[in-house]
């Protein structure tokens, strides 16, 4: 498990939220392995297969968002502010910044910090 910091002077929670999300990253990883393997094979029964290990792996996935939901902070605000929403996930993300309308949806631009010129 890959640690940016030494081990020794992580917390026991810090260390299983790493392992959380290197699992997450895991499950991520073999959803889209399965994926394009059930739109690659020309075998229906292998692509019955390979699509409900797909659907495992999505299953896996789900239960690891929802256990940092619980244990890291910030996941169940930002949870809660784009998982089943309906319309444009960019206007979520500007209502949640205070913003109103869709300004950079419109004009195409994505991030911005402003003008930089004095």
């Amino acid at each position: 498990m890959p640690y940016t910091e030494p081990y020794d002077v992580l917390d026991e929670k810090t260390r299983d939220i790493s392992r959380a999300i290197t699992s997450l990253k895991e499950e991520i990883e073999a959803v889209n392995w399965y994926n394009q393997r059930v739109y690659t094979t020309k075998d229906p029964e292998l692509a019955a297969i390979m699509a409900h290990n797909r659907d495992e792996e999505i299953e896996h996935a789900c239960m690891t968002i929802e256990w940092l939901r619980r244990n890291m902070d910030k996941w169940d605000e930002e949870l809660r502010t784009y998982l089943f929403t309906d319309g444009s996930i960019i206007e979520a993300e500007e209502s949640a910044m205070g913003k109103t309308g869709s300004s950079a949806a419109k004009s195409g631009s994505s991030l911005s910090i402003g003008n930089l010129k004095k």
